[in-house]
């Protein structure tokens, strides 16, 4: 499982996103769901590099983000959602943020969820 070893490789590299987590316990979680690997996979092959984290505030909630450093190309041309990009006229985005998160199964962090993300660097 390639996917799994990346993840796994990932999680080693970068401890202060998850500090009192252990490998055994997301390897537990992935295998108690497995479509999350499907989604995880989405994330991968859109550029991302999806990582555990633990959100301030919620130290019982294992979460998976995307921490690449930049936005992968192919999400750099999105609006937030259907209504923002109904509204542009020119130079229209690609498709909307929402929407494409709803397509692989995920959903978009809040302001809140976003600036502790940025936090943890």
């Amino acid at each position: 499982m390639a996917l799994v070893d990346t993840l796994k490789g990932r999680f080693e590299r970068h401890m202060d996103r998850h500090a009192g987590v252990g490998w055994a316990d997301v390897r537990a979680a992935l295998k108690a769901t497995p479509s999350a690997l499907k989604v995880l996979q989405a994330m991968e092959d859109s550029g991302g590099e999806p990582d555990v984290v633990v959100l301030p505030g919620q130290p019982a909630v294992l979460s998976f983000c995307d921490c690449a450093a930049e936005t992968p190309a192919g999400r750099r041309s999105l609006c937030y959602d259907r209504a923002a990009l109904d509204a542009r006229k020119e130079h229209k985005p690609a498709g909307s943020a929402v929407e494409a998160a709803a397509d692989i199964g995920v959903e978009l962090l809040d302001e809140a969820q976003y600036r502790a993300l940025q936090s943890l660097g």
